[in-house]
């Protein structure tokens, strides 16, 4: 393994241990500078732009907010109809981010593994923006172990109303359950949800920007709608150990296997 030592020590609190143990998540209060969440707004909005009406950009992937078609418009701000960048973490702030030494330490630990970022995405999540249904992480993986581990960066607070994570606690321990397409009709693309468990336990997770949240790929979880008048943006990525192999017959193309460490910025 890389090495890495003292960083792991710094950021690994024993109740950040015992959580991710008993919950299957832990929260780092302040991870990251109002700046950073802010260059990768702007950056992201770049992107949005770049790729308006092809939904690529270099290598970035967009996918739109499908129950927003029509109430927003074809008009509108590129970024207004955008639900997700997928691809991303070789791009300039994304890939700083997605290399943090203090970050890769961090999560080699949890994982006792050398590590490889293998997915990215940039939520905007616009005003009027539906949630996403109750699902597990790891049923998007078809991978040949787990689990993998789930990094969720507040680029703006993440509150009540504009639609924050719910989590059910302790439920990492559960096998991955099936998962059924979301039945709403303009639902996004790659929604499903889970029907067959009682996720009354659940509980939000209520972030200020810069806050981040570490979670396990069984872990279910949720978002609720953006009923505010305000942009509820996140960054996500997604890492796994080293030499896991996808046994998909058709990976899934936002995927992007990158050894972290990696310098070359696209």
């Amino acid at each position: 393994m890389q090495s890495l030592t003292g960083y792991e020590t710094v950021l690994l609190s024993a109740s950040d241990s015992a959580a991710w143990d008993r919950d299957g998540y832990f929260l780092i209060k302040g991870f990251s500078s109002s700046e950073s969440c802010d260059a990768m707004l702007q950056r992201a909005i770049e992107l949005a732009r770049e790729a308006d009406g092809t939904g690529v950009a270099g290598a970035a992937i967009l996918h739109p907010e499908r129950n927003l078609a029509d109430s927003v418009g074809p008009d509108a701000a590129a970024e207004e109809r955008v639900s997700k960048i997928f691809k991303i973490h070789r791009d300039s702030v994304f890939h700083n981010f997605a290399t943090r030494p203090d970050l890769v330490a961090l999560l080699q630990h949890l994982l006792d593994t050398d590590i490889d970022c293998f997915l990215s995405q940039f939520i905007f999540k616009n005003p009027g923006a539906w949630g996403q249904p109750w699902h597990q992480d790891g049923f998007y993986f078809p991978f040949d172990r787990a689990p993998q581990i789930g990094v969720w960066l507040a680029v703006t607070e993440a509150t009540l109303s504009n639609g924050c994570l719910h989590v059910v606690p302790g439920s990492h321990r559960e096998p991955l359950h099936k998962h059924f397409l979301d039945r709403r009709p303009d639902a996004n693309q790659g929604y499903v949800e889970i029907l067959d468990h009682d996720m009354s336990g659940e509980v939000p997770v209520i972030m200020a920007k810069g806050d981040l949240l570490i979670f396990h790929s069984h872990l279910m979880h949720r978002s609720k709608d953006n009923n505010s008048s305000k942009i509820r943006a996140a960054m996500v990525y997604h890492y796994a150990e080293q030499g896991t192999v996808d046994l998909a017959d058709d990976p899934a193309p936002i995927n992007d296997w990158m050894q972290v460490g990696e310098t070359s910025i696209q």
